[in-house]
């Protein structure tokens, strides 16, 4: 079968799945004007996306990617870097506490630290602190959701230093500037030492990042998903294979970076041992369900916990962008600070990653973007989603795309300084507790 003709069926079929998928959700979706037509523009900029994507994947699927670039070790380069990403890491803490002195409060630095147990961070340090209880007030027992690989990491450092919360900023603070580190590597695999350095920048303003620098899992699960994807790039499956298992181990999407995984091994055509290393990522999940057995019996008892206590149930996210704009239009009259705080900013950063990648998704490597695609549908769809832009920026495929997508300077200027403005806006959202999350 030629190519055309595969493209083709692959458009068709899969056109017809999401055209039928869609057609079921009306059905039973009972939403005004305004959902709807948020709906259709949400699928619409996916089915954009993967219509796009899919020349690129059958042409990396036949090994005719451009061969990634070899740069030389840059030393200086990555230390830099390192200790740019901490000095930022740092500066966020400091800002959040100027902010707050602005707004009224009133508060020794040391009482300042304390606010950073706001949204899940507390869970995390409780889990560092005392492990999963197996008995206990319910708000206890439902931590059981939060996967195990952040609090151990925070456990381990906190014999050091002897206080969890410290220990937990840390622990943040260190993964996010290695994790600066391991971007510039993988992003110069394909482009230039200035593109990667944009690509850098985009991570460090993007109206999220805030949540890096919080005691919470993002940092320590971007770090190991830019280290699988770059191990796996350099063709060293099975080192690449563990940092996604501990990926896994850290947050429960780290099972799609067999996504990304994958597509490089078939576009590299890989001897069965290598692809053997694919079955490595699901056992991080797997611990974290023998832990879930371990503590309650029960393997799945983290999802009765989101179903119960958060209505959280796997969704589509057409239905997100739906109900997110309801809520966004009737906030708008009854609750501002849900408006700009909550509703807004997730359906900015939904519709913005799509818009992105839409732009983006020929100039990308195949095994990115499909990892974008997968990691969008499973997180967007879930049925009460609060945190998208958190969510998101992990996803380190939309600062590569922004860097292509801004080689023109002036468009570099004007993207970096909107982005800036959007992130002191959501910060100073956040340092107020609106519901940020």
């Amino acid at each position: 079968m030629n190519c055309g003709k595969t493209e083709k069926i692959i458009i068709i079929a899969g056109s017809a799945a999401l055209a039928a998928l869609f057609a079921v959700w009306c059905v039973g979706a009972d939403y005004g004007a305004a959902g709807f037509i948020a709906a259709i523009i949400c699928v619409a900029l996916f089915y954009a996306v993967c219509v796009r994507f899919v020349p690129v994947w059958l042409m990396s699927w036949r090994g005719e990617e451009e061969i990634a670039l070899r740069p030389e070790k840059e030393k200086r380069t990555e230390l830099r870097i390192f200790f740019s990403f901490l000095a930022w890491d740092i500066v966020i803490i400091l800002l959040a506490y100027l902010i707050r002195v602005f707004l009224g409060y009133r508060e020794s630095f040391s009482q300042y630290l304390a606010f950073w147990t706001c949204t899940d961070s507390r869970h995390y340090l409780d889990i560092a602190r005392d492990w999963y209880l197996s008995e206990g007030s319910m708000d206890r027992l439902v931590q059981l959701v939060f996967l195990p690989g952040y609090p151990i990491a925070v456990s381990l450092l906190n014999v050091l230093i002897g206080n969890y919360l410290i220990s937990g900023l840390t622990v943040s603070a260190l993964c996010f500037a290695g994790a600066g580190c391991v971007f510039y590597k993988l992003a110069r695999l394909d482009m230039t030492h200035e593109a990667s350095l944009r690509a850098l920048k985009y991570l460090l303003v993007s109206p999220a990042v805030f949540f890096f620098a919080a005691p919470m899992s993002e940092s320590l699960f971007l770090l190991l998903a830019l280290g699988c994807v770059y191990l796996t790039r350099r063709g060293k499956f099975f080192p690449a294979c563990i940092l996604g298992a501990l990926a896994a181990f850290t947050r429960s999407v780290g099972i799609i970076l067999l996504v990304p995984v994958l597509f490089e091994l078939a576009s590299k055509r890989k001897k069965a041992k290598d692809w053997l290393c694919l079955l490595i990522i699901p056992l991080g999940f797997a611990a974290y369900c023998f832990i879930n057995y371990r503590v309650s019996g029960d393997a799945f008892k983290f999802m009765e916990y989101q179903s119960e206590h958060w209505g959280q149930h796997i969704g589509l996210f057409w239905g997100t962008a739906a109900y997110q704009t309801e809520y966004l239009i009737s906030s708008a009259r009854e609750n501002i600070p849900n408006f700009f705080g909550l509703w807004l900013p997730n359906l900015m950063a939904a519709f913005g990653g799509l818009g992105i990648m839409v732009l983006a998704v020929k100039k990308l490597r195949a095994s990115y973007t499909a990892f974008f695609i997968a990691y969008f549908a499973v997180t967007i769809g879930a049925t009460w989603l609060l945190s998208a832009p958190r969510y998101l920026a992990v996803m380190f495929v939309l600062y590569l795309a922004l860097a292509l997508l801004t080689e023109n300077k002036k468009a570099n200027g004007i993207l970096a300084a909107g982005s800036v403005l959007l992130f002191f806006a959501y910060f100073c959202a956040f340092v107020a507790r609106w519901q940020v999350w």
